[in-house]
């Protein structure tokens, strides 16, 4: 099975989930969310194309720690490869950011997550103080055994 990605921060990332986290940026978008932090992500059409195992590969051997974090673009695009790709990444903790709702998120892929950023990005509720969200619509939850729990509180 093939994933498309626009690319990997290997880097380490603080702001993308609890913790020093790889951050992989899924290839495709089509909420186009005012200033959004990823444009480079929404065309479909462009993008680097991996076989599952490959990528899940290249992360194991590359990341700083076992945390890792799936973003975009949209995840929910690909939903069959994320979960494949969590499935091949079962020891590390992962969170997901989507700009759908909880509703639109399958339960299969909650069940193998840790945590989960739910909600478009809305430039006018923009958010500097809540964590691991940028704008104050959005909802960050852990995950245990597939149960939701809000760690953020709007304002």
């Amino acid at each position: 099975m093939k994933i498309i990605i626009n690319n990997i921060d290997f880097s380490g990332s603080v702001v993308d989930g609890p913790g020093v986290r790889t951050v992989v940026y899924l290839q495709g978008c089509e909420q186009y969310c005012v200033d959004c932090h990823n444009p480079q992500t929404w065309n479909k059409k462009e993008g680097i194309t991996y076989d599952i195992e490959e990528l899940a590969n290249l992360i194991q051997s590359n990341s700083l720690t076992k945390k890792i974090t799936i973003s975009g673009g949209e995840p929910l695009l690909q939903p069959k490869q994320v979960l494949a790709l969590l499935k091949e990444l079962r020891d590390f903790n992962i969170a997901l950011y989507t700009g759908y709702s909880l509703k639109a998120v399958p339960k299969e892929i909650i069940e193998n997550i840790d945590y989960l950023k739910v909600g478009p990005y809305i430039k006018e509720l923009r958010s500097s103080t809540l964590p691991y969200i940028g704008s104050s619509n959005q909802t960050f939850y852990r995950v245990i055994k597939g149960d939701l729990y809000e760690l953020n509180s709007k304002q």
